[in-house]
């Protein structure tokens, strides 16, 4: 199999076509290099850019390192004052990776690799926004990244086959490509309880957190919601404040992240082992370095299992998942006795029988949801200042100027924590103002849920791509959107040497990837209730956003899209005098 034909790997470009014709290629005072296509008819450069990505994330710094690579003029619009994404928005106490460090990073620079040593297996906010600035600076991204740049609507022009970015503060951009890198955990969300704006005391989301420290000394705290990030926060502040009510909607089956610090034999292993972990991680199923035990549960002795239950409970983070029987979900058996061993440690470790029952799932096994894993959380229950509310048996009524008022009654507080989620997959892209051919609105285009090809392209918007958003993940994200980063720059490549202006994804493959997507609901074992379908946002539709069939299917698929010729897609060039398209073969 020829370079050009190898399923990508996050980080690893390929060999792309010759060129056909000659493009006159001139350098831009900012050391972008920009085309004809760039210039007025009176030779004066305009503000267009070849590549505009929106978003400073894991997947946009990716995005704009790769189209500066591949000779691109590219400009990063960035919402927030600094980079990094969900982990600079996320600053709350003890927000971490859930995944191990040095496998959520980069992979395209060995000495990137080299020179950066992460302190812990699951790095602390702080310090993945070091890396994050670390990489900008190292690689000189930050003179084309825009920051305070909320976009509020992209419009495709179907004359000049270019897009019009419009930001908050009034400027206007042009570019041949829009990629749209914002994240599948970048819209917090908040539920309509009534009176919340009446509150007198201080509110904050964790996904909006403040960069100046929230003083919990003697405060009495709510917090709504127990995911990922709820299980952080409770234990990171137990002892600071007067009184930490938690409200609770679901119960997950939790189980320890066991972090550590990396030892320094640990950090030169982790250099001398560069090639082979990159080969790994760029070909993993699930994106980690984890192996799947290559046995059903059933194959063990019930002693057997106990022993292997253990040893998973005392591993670190996924491995409780992506390390486990490979059966675990699948096996109504193994998966109850799973839940029961977890069930039996929580009993165990808190004291109040009721509040341990609480805590204890009992509508989905383990993997029905995405599993959070924590640090000292059951513990928190312990302590006389923490209690635990199931707001199924005494839902919420309202919020008041001094508290929130359930069916028990009022509880007055100082500060409420929202520990709610995210309008996951597609919420930051329905909100852009994406605006395709005839004006047609994505949000609109998206009404009964997402249809993407291959989760980068959407029919009927040209020049328009979104590695990182719906359709795209199962694992670990960063190795998914890497691998879709990589298929996006060698397809805008692809345009360009061959000298296109538009390139645009057929509808029938858009049909035939969303409907894989959808009808492929049986190979995960997320339940339609999880926020993996949008079933946590009043009137989304349900449907699938992740990409059950695996890491594997979309190299695949990709693999296949590269050695056609990128057949899913039509492309035409723009007839400048006439202000018209001509299809390409």
């Amino acid at each position: 199999m020829s370079e050009s034909t190898k399923a990508p790997g996050a980080g690893e470009a390929r060999v792309t076509p010759a060129r056909t014709q000659t493009q006159t290629q001139t350098q831009a005072p900012d050391g972008n290099r920009t085309d004809d296509r760039n210039r007025t008819d009176d030779g004066n450069r305009t503000d267009q850019v070849d590549v505009l990505v929106i978003g400073a994330g894991v997947t946009g710094i990716y995005q704009l390192y790769r189209a500066r690579e591949a000779g691109f003029s590219v400009k990063l619009l960035e919402a927030g004052d600094g980079v990094g994404g969900t982990w600079f928005w996320n600053r709350y106490p003890e927000a971490r990776f859930d995944s191990e460090s040095y496998t959520y990073g980069y992979l395209f620079s060995k000495e990137l690799w080299e020179e950066w040593e992460w302190s812990e297996r699951f790095a602390g906010q702080p310090e993945i926004e070091r890396y994050f600035n670390h990489v900008v600076d190292r690689f000189d991204l930050r003179r084309d990244i825009r920051f305070g740049a909320k976009v509020t609507s992209a419009v495709y022009d179907e004359s000049a086959g270019t897009w019009t970015v419009r930001t908050g503060d009034g400027s206007e951009l042009r570019a041949r490509f829009v990629v749209a890198a914002t994240g599948i955990l970048s819209v917090p969300f908040i539920p309509g309880i009534p009176g919340r704006e009446d509150f007198r005391g201080e509110q904050h989301h964790t996904g909006l957190w403040p960069k100046t420290p929230v003083d919990f000394a003697g405060k009495r705290v709510a917090q709504i919601g127990t995911g990922s990030s709820g299980v952080q926060i409770v234990p990171a502040i137990a002892d600071e404040v007067a009184s930490l009510t938690v409200y609770q909607k679901v119960a997950d089956w939790l189980t320890p992240l066991n972090n550590g610090p990396i030892t320094p034999e640990e950090q030169a292993e982790l250099k001398a082992d560069f090639e082979s972990i990159r080969e790994t991680l760029n070909t993993s199923p699930s994106g980690f370095l984890h192996q799947i035990a290559m046995r059903s549960g059933l194959d063990d002795t019930e002693e057997q299992r106990q022993e292997f239950y253990e040893q998973r409970w005392n591993g670190p983070g996924f491995t409780k998942l992506s390390e486990h029987y490979m059966d675990m979900t699948t096996n109504p058996t193994v998966n109850a006795e799973w839940c029961e061993f977890i069930a039996r440690k929580v009993r165990s470790i808190v004291k109040d029988p009721e509040t341990a029952e609480k805590l204890i799932p009992k509508d989905h096994g383990y993997g029905g949801r995405r599993p959070p894993f924590g640090t000292g959380y059951y513990e928190a229950y312990n302590k006389p200042t923490v209690s635990l509310v199931d707001i199924n048996e005494t839902p919420i009524t309202r919020i008041t100027e001094t508290g929130i008022e359930t069916a028990d009654g009022l509880r007055e507080f100082d500060l409420i924590i929202w520990a709610t989620g995210y309008d996951f997959g597609t919420g930051a892209l329905n909100r852009l103002g994406v605006r395709g051919r005839k004006g047609l609105p994505l949000e609109e285009y998206w009404g009964d849920g997402p249809l993407t090809y291959l989760g980068v392209a959407t029919a009927g918007f040209p020049n328009f791509f979104f590695p990182g958003g719906p359709h795209g993940a199962l694992g670990n994200n960063p190795r998914y959107s890497g691998d879709q980063v990589d298929f996006v720059i060698d397809v805008l490549t692809y345009t360009r040497d061959f000298g296109h202006d538009v390139i645009e994804v057929d509808p029938a493959a858009e049909k035939e990837w969303t409907e894989m997507m959808d009808g492929s609901s049986s190979r995960s074992s997320f339940l339609q209730s999880s926020y993996f379908y949008g079933a946590n946002i009043p009137g989304k539709p349900v449907k699938q956003l992740l990409n059950p069939t695996g890491r594997l299917t979309l190299q695949q698929m990709i693999a296949d899209a590269v050695e056609n010729d990128y057949s899913a897609f039509a492309f035409s060039k723009t007839t400048r005098t006439t202000g018209t398209t001509e299809e390409s073969e």
